[in-house]
């Protein structure tokens, strides 16, 4: 059955596991078609991709997706130092498990960083599988262009650990629809699907852990940047929700700017969650460019 919003047991119970070096890992894998890896955010899981993940099932698509460790129904150590280079191997080792050769990516937010690792990787012959195109969606792909919310900035903070044991249902669900359109507020039901989701195992308690991914992308900066750069052959598509304060409009700009070869599709109505706030839109994004006419 494919993932759907209106029942949430679905995705629990259609998940499959391995065990990664640091942990259980959640992953799925729906289709038989062309291979489509999408990578989930911060503070979220592959949840995100329920609304498009039937339509992409339905047109010819596997997708293939994980919760990272720390996120979602995978394992979450509370004295673990999280890594985005360590997220990346869990996508190599999923490949691997998954029999797969070569895909497409799509990547959103803490995502993005990771499909960034992969390229770089694959730009210096040593990824064991093959990255066809990537499509962005809303993420930091550079730092000097990513807007942390306050939050985020505490959690990023010495105060940071007496933050995550703070968190609740109510202050979550205001920041993270403030991400969201005006037009495309997350209802009550939605929030609680993702607290939910972020409460499993305890997950509510390690944002201050998972934070440090923003000084991973400091640190890698360069790196990063220059995987975009040396794409070669790996066509670039960035769908971008303008209304998101994060890494909306601004993030384009500079994304058209930095890479005049990619595809950029602006959604005006959309903000940070553009696959849940605009998923047909998305979609459409997504199979155009996949499957281009001709």
């Amino acid at each position: 059955m494919p993932l759907s919003f209106a029942d949430l047991d679905t995705y629990r119970q259609s998940a499959r596991h391995f065990n990664g070096p640091h942990g259980r890992i959640a992953w799925w894998m729906r289709g038989q078609g062309r291979p489509l890896l999408l990578i989930h955010g911060f503070p979220t899981c592959s949840y995100d991709w329920s609304r498009i993940w039937p339509r992409l099932v339905g047109s010819g698509f596997n997708p293939i997706a994980l919760d990272m460790l720390g996120f979602g129904l995978s394992d979450k150590p509370d004295m673990h130092r999280y890594d985005l280079m360590q997220q990346a191997d869990l996508h190599t080792q999923l490949m691997h498990i998954a029999e797969v050769d070569e895909c497409d990516v799509v990547a959103h937010d803490y995502g993005v960083s990771i499909a960034q690792e992969l390229l770089a990787k694959q730009n210096r012959g040593r990824l064991g599988f093959r990255i066809n195109s990537v499509s962005f969606l809303n993420g930091g792909l550079f730092p000097d262009q990513h807007r942390a919310r306050f939050i985020q900035r505490l959690l990023n903070s010495p105060l940071g650990p007496v933050l995550s044991t703070m968190l609740t249902r109510k202050r979550f669900g205001a920041s993270f629809a403030a991400v969201f359109g005006a037009d495309t507020q997350p209802d009550e039901e939605e929030l609680d699907a993702f607290w939910e989701l972020l409460c499993e195992h305890n997950g509510h308690r390690i944002g201050h852990l998972l934070i440090r991914y923003i000084r991973d992308r400091k640190q890698h900066a360069r790196r990063w940047a220059d995987a975009l750069q040396g794409a070669g052959d790996t066509r670039l598509q960035l769908i971008n929700g303008s209304q998101d304060p994060v890494s909306g409009r601004h993030l384009a700009d500079a994304f058209a700017e930095r890479v005049q070869e990619a595809q950029i599709v602006r959604m005006d109505g959309a903000g940070h969650y553009p696959q849940w706030e605009a998923p047909d839109d998305v979609f459409e994004a997504l199979r155009s460019f996949l499957t281009p006419a001709g």
